[in-house]
């Protein structure tokens, strides 16, 4: 039987370059969803400046998009419990595939494109048992379903690929179920992890937080030289001043991060999103706390912004680039937060940065 990675190996080889580049799509640095003032939804590309390069409507409310690693194309994910996707071309802006996840199971709004942008890999929660699930889709065979793998844990979220095509998950630990719609259903014995895996091998390596912060769910994030940032959201009575952010290498032990005692509390134990800056700093929002956290690269904390209902946030060129639901892009840079650009739509909770 041919494996996994012989599979993608051979997808590997056989590709050939993208006739089109971001560039025909006008150079976007972010790709963000948002609700527009007439109650429809879009995903728009973002230049480096904040400014609008281009508008694509989505048929419903979008959580985060794939952005392609060479083809201007992305794939927007709706939002948990979501039980399908849209494949965009962002020159044209038609939707040129639509992925449905397989019957008892939904998508969590996140997903990943490893061998070179040849295969999808999405985050799912298999509802009937609770297991998580990666489900990969081959690009190539207009994102046919081939295969999946187990996330590692429970409520596998968000997803990045990592140098090698090793896959870091964030397994929340939470179970849902979609005829229960959002309710949490075991926030008792809940156990999140950080997982890294391999398309063929599996489980590479989990990472799990001591037994007293099982209920601080693990859910975004982002990774620089190395380094794995995640951002997490405390399901537990407030105020608690758990810490919402966390750095680990593989190999080593986690990192958990807190500012002082206020701060941590005025972000009411939600982190919407997490970056890490091109100088290693890094970033979590809380748009329930109306706050940006900044923390050195060693996780000690350096700076707090305000900014109501504040949570996308991706790395800028230096420093910081943020979106929050009353329409504005921010750019942090040099210990300010200014006005970028301003619209009257709601930017979602996220912001991807599309690789250079």
């Amino acid at each position: 039987m041919t494996s996994r990675r012989s599979f993608l190996a051979g997808l590997l080889a056989a590709a050939s370059a993208p006739s089109l580049s971001w560039a025909d799509a006008g150079s976007p640095a972010y790709l963000a969803a948002a609700k527009e003032p007439s109650g429809g939804y879009a995903l728009f590309g973002l230049a480096a400046s904040g400014q609008d390069v281009f508008r694509i409507p989505l048929p419903d409310r979008g959580h985060a998009a794939a952005a392609h690693p060479h083809a201007p194309e992305a794939v927007a994910f709706a939002r948990r419990p979501g039980s399908f996707a849209l494949v965009i071309d962002c020159v044209s802006g038609r939707v040129t595939h639509r992925l449905d996840a397989p019957e008892g199971r939904h998508f969590y709004g996140h997903g990943a494109f490893i061998a070179a942008g040849d295969v999808l890999a999405t985050p799912e929660n298999a509802w009937e048992t609770g297991e998580g699930r990666i489900g990969l889709w081959s690009r190539r065979e207009g994102y046919r379903r081939i295969g999946e793998i187990a996330s590692g844990g429970m409520g596998p979220h968000d997803i990045l690929r990592l140098k090698g095509d090793v896959l870091a998950v964030a397994n929340g630990g939470i179970r849902t179920h979609p005829d229960r719609g959002r309710e949490k259903l075991n926030l008792g014995t809940m156990r999140p992890n950080l997982a890294y895996l391999d398309a063929d091998a599996g489980v590479l390596e989990l990472v799990e937080l001591d037994a007293d912060l099982h209920r601080n769910s693990i859910r975004h994030l982002a990774e620089r030289d190395g380094t794995v940032a995640f951002a997490m959201q405390w399901q537990g009575e407030l105020p608690d001043p758990a810490p919402l952010l966390g750095l680990h290498r593989r190999g080593a032990a986690p990192v958990l991060c807190t500012a002082d005692l206020a701060e941590q509390m005025a972000m009411e134990g939600y982190a919407g999103s997490v970056a890490i800056s091109s100088e290693g700093r890094v970033g979590i929002t809380s748009p329930r706390g109306a706050r940006l956290h900044v923390f050195d690269s060693d996780g000690r904390f350096v700076a707090s912004h305000r900014q109501p209902d504040i949570c996308g946030l991706a790395a800028g060129a230096d420093g910081f680039f943020a979106t929050d639901g009353l329409g504005h892009v921010l750019s942090e840079r040099g210990g300010a937060l200014a006005l970028a650009a301003t619209s009257a739509r709601a930017w979602d909770n996220h912001l991807v940065r599309i690789a250079a």
